[in-house]
């Protein structure tokens, strides 16, 4: 069911950046020379529409914000998950750059955990109401949304007259999210929680990416995170602390120890705090935000998806080799296993 749909167009600046790799494995290296997650052509036009997932089974509406590539063939798909207090509206520099680079961005909003805890609230209780929808049926409630999200948009492409018909490819799907998105993201993604090891993973799901990511704080992180089996990209930054739920750097950068072998990648932005990854400054900010961050959020997250969305050789061997060095600044640590 469509509740409401808007379009709008946007071109986005192609930004001119060239990367020189020695990597392993190996595509040609005309092909690897010329990778470049950054590069857009001809301005890459890209769309975004409004749509509302109804949940019959929870009664329960989820409302999502569609990115579209120019072109109308099948592209696969991003999605992503805000974190607390947030909307689909959020981060449009991440879907406006991944449409423009070939993927359907699906920005998902979820009710209970969204912008409505604070915006009706006076500003006084806006923290404890934030404390209090941080919660673990508020979780449940996000992770269920994201199964029913793509169910809804199977539905969708193969449904004959609606906008989205054809254009998705829905057997290459990523996961994203920050904050309580991440953990969003954790959740259908492979982790398990509790003593009693629940697990919520969706199998669609091909790769993830957590911005602030964090650890358990119930149960071994070893067991949390030992059920992981698709590609994990985690971000954080050195100033990368929570003070809704106090969580710390040292619970994000616990994650990727805990992670086996194969596609796993975390980057550490210096001086990056938590809204670093997000488009708008958070309660608690100290830091200047460095325009670079963004630019190797979009070059890291696109070669990520290229890689493992694309089956992009030329990107693997970029997020392997040197090309991550040469978008980030002296004091960003970047680690892949």
């Amino acid at each position: 069911m469509i509740a409401r749909q808007t379009v709008q167009t946007s071109p986005i600046v192609p930004l001119l950046t060239v990367f020189m790799l020695v990597v392993t494995p190996r595509p040609s290296s005309a092909a690897t020379a010329s990778y470049d997650p950054l590069s857009l052509s001809n301005g890459s036009p890209v769309s975004h529409s409004d749509f509302t997932v109804r949940d019959d089974s929870r009664k329960r509406d989820i409302p999502i914000r569609v990115y579209l590539p120019a072109t109308t063939n099948p592209a696969p798909v991003a999605l992503f998950s805000h974190g607390l207090g947030g909307t689909r509206e959020n981060s449009p520099y991440l879907g406006e750059h991944w449409a423009a680079r070939g993927y359907v961005g699906v920005f998902l909003q979820h009710p209970g955990s969204d912008d409505s805890v604070w915006r009706d609230s006076p500003m006084s209780e806006w923290m404890t109401a934030m404390k209090k929808a941080a919660s673990g049926p508020n979780l449940v409630l996000r992770v269920k949304d994201v199964p029913a999200v793509l169910n809804q948009l199977e539905e969708w492409n193969k449904q004959a007259g609606h906008p989205l018909r054809g254009r998705m490819d829905l057997t290459r799907v990523g996961m994203s999210g920050h904050s309580f998105g991440a953990i969003t993201t954790q959740a259908v993604s492979g982790q398990s929680f509790g003593r009693g090891g629940t697990v919520f993973t969706d199998a669609r799901i091909d790769a993830a990416v957590a911005f602030s990511p964090s650890s358990p704080s119930v149960g071994d992180p070893a067991s949390a995170f030992g059920s992981v089996k698709i590609p994990w990209m985690l971000m954080t930054g050195t100033k990368d602390n929570s003070i809704i739920v106090d969580t710390t750097v040292e619970s994000r950068l616990n994650v990727y120890p805990h992670l086996a072998p194969g596609g796993k990648y975390e980057l550490v932005l210096y001086n990056a705090e938590h809204s670093a990854f997000i488009d708008r400054a958070l309660p608690g900010d100290r830091e200047a935000r460095n325009p670079n961050h963004h630019r190797a959020i979009l070059a890291l997250t696109t070669a990520f998806w290229d890689a493992y969305l694309k089956s992009n050789t030329a990107a693997l061997a970029w997020l392997q080799g040197a090309g991550p060095r040469s978008v980030l600044e002296d004091k960003d640590r970047w680690q892949w296993k």
